[in-house]
């Protein structure tokens, strides 16, 4: 919902990796700013209304992002397309960061205006992963940024170190970097960056995107 610039990126980084996308916009003009080779559905209207969400294939929806230029329209969007069409991976953008915090503790992902970038979406929307920020010399190291299952929130970072053999570097909160301590526990829409052996990253991508036992 939303095709500004950082709705019409998103919208078209999904559809490059192959996923289907549909955009919400009050504004037909809007959808001007996506490429003219994007094969998505463009939908007029207002993003939260149920029936213009059905339109969008809400139902069939793996992920929804809210991304308008209004806190208030994105996260009443963001609240419906959770509670009433159950869409689990839902984010929105929040310009308030003080607010953004409160949804956040709701359980609504959000991303506040100044650590905005349209791949932070991404990482909301699409399955929980890995990525690659930083390699040693040698190759045998490397730095990753983890999305892990929902199911890991209230974990003790201990916990989590152990399932992927490496050690937690920092934690991204609410945009701002934070250092873990003994007593640090995973929250949701927290990002972990682990330092971890480079032949492990793939099997702790796998273990950390999916609930762990103790925890089903």
């Amino acid at each position: 919902m939303g095709c500004g610039r950082v709705g019409a990126q998103a919208a078209t980084a999904l559809e490059a990796r192959g996923h289907t996308v549909a955009v919400i916009d009050q504004d037909p003009a809007a959808f001007r700013k996506l490429p003219a080779r994007f094969a998505g559905h463009r939908v007029t209207g207002v993003g939260f209304d149920r029936e213009i969400l059905r339109q969008a294939g809400i139902a069939e929806a793996y992920g929804f992002a809210a991304v308008s230029s209004g806190d208030n329209s994105n996260v009443l969007a963001a609240r419906v397309v959770r509670e009433t069409f159950g869409v689990d991976n839902v984010v929105a953008r929040i310009y308030d960061p003080q607010r953004a915090e409160v949804y956040q503790r709701l359980g609504i992902a959000t991303v506040a205006t100044v650590p905005w970038a349209a791949d932070q979406v991404l990482r909301r929307v699409l399955p929980a992963g890995a990525a690659g920020e930083y390699q040693d010399p040698s190759g045998h190291l490397t730095l990753a940024r983890f999305d892990l299952h929902p199911a890991w929130v209230g974990a003790d970072l201990t916990e989590i170190e152990a399932a992927a053999r490496g050690r937690v570097a920092f934690i991204s909160r609410f945009g701002d970097a934070v250092l873990p301590t003994a007593r640090t526990v995973y929250q949701a829409g927290d990002l972990l960056h682990i330092m971890l052996p480079t032949d492990a990253m793939l099997a702790a991508e796998r273990l950390l995107a999916r609930a762990p036992e103790a925890r089903l």
